[in-house]
């Protein structure tokens, strides 16, 4: 679901930014948010820039994750581990990202940058927490977000 809803985003905003990555960033965000949190229901917010489009997935848990800005895992993953990969990859696939404390809860986030002509543009706004808030594109209530 969580694929789908980036996809359609991006689409409506004709936000030139590469879908597979932000579909794959998104799901990696969103199956985070279900799985360490309550599972109060999770919200997706989808901004375009001048210089990138950012993705913000909203949970109610104010517990921080850790550092998405900092390389991890701190040793080598297990090739044979089926988690642990997915801020690992936000940092590396991501132009810039990281969380913010809202009044519900948190935001964890990533940008991409968005392509001009063939030409990937690599500079970026100030960080997420800078911003005023967005509206949502589209929300999932349900705790298990059914057809991640």
């Amino acid at each position: 679901m969580a694929r789908a809803l980036i996809r359609t985003a991006l689409l409506d905003l004709r936000a030139p930014a590469d879908s597979d990555v932000a579909e794959l960033l998104t799901a990696e965000l969103v199956a985070n948010a279900v799985k360490h949190t309550e599972g109060d229901g999770i919200e997706l917010v989808v901004e375009l820039l001048p210089t990138g489009c950012q993705v913000e997935v909203h949970d109610r848990d104010p517990g921080p994750p850790r550092d998405v800005t900092l390389p991890w895992p701190p040793v080598e993953p297990d090739p044979w581990s089926e988690s642990g990969r997915g801020l690992l990859l936000i940092s590396t696939l991501s132009s810039d990202c990281g969380h913010r404390i809202t009044e519900q809860g948190k935001a964890v986030w990533f940008t991409l940058p968005v392509h001009e002509a063939g030409v990937e543009v690599h500079e970026v706004s100030g960080p997420a927490r800078e911003r005023p808030a967005r509206e949502s594109l589209a929300a999932c209530e349900e705790p298990s977000c059914p057809g991640l």
